[in-house]
């Protein structure tokens, strides 16, 4: 899939403060989420859709994925 990045706006998470947990998120489209690492700007993009997110970010928020780190 090609994805048109030449609109984005990444946004850097404010726990990405040189520990190496360097992550950037940006929507180009109305039902996409992109995710790269900001280490590496011109390497791989994840994405997402709206819904897909949203249930990873709530899963997230409940504690879901607390016991794989």
């Amino acid at each position: 899939m090609q994805i048109d990045q030449s609109e984005a706006r990444w946004v850097k998470s404010s726990a990405s403060q040189g520990n190496g947990a360097c992550v950037e998120t940006t929507s180009v489209r109305t039902d996409e989420i992109l995710v790269r690492n900001s280490r590496d700007p011109e390497g791989p993009v994840l994405a997402f859709t709206k819904a897909e997110w949203i249930a990873f970010v709530a899963g997230v928020k409940a504690g879901e994925f607390d016991a794989i780190v």
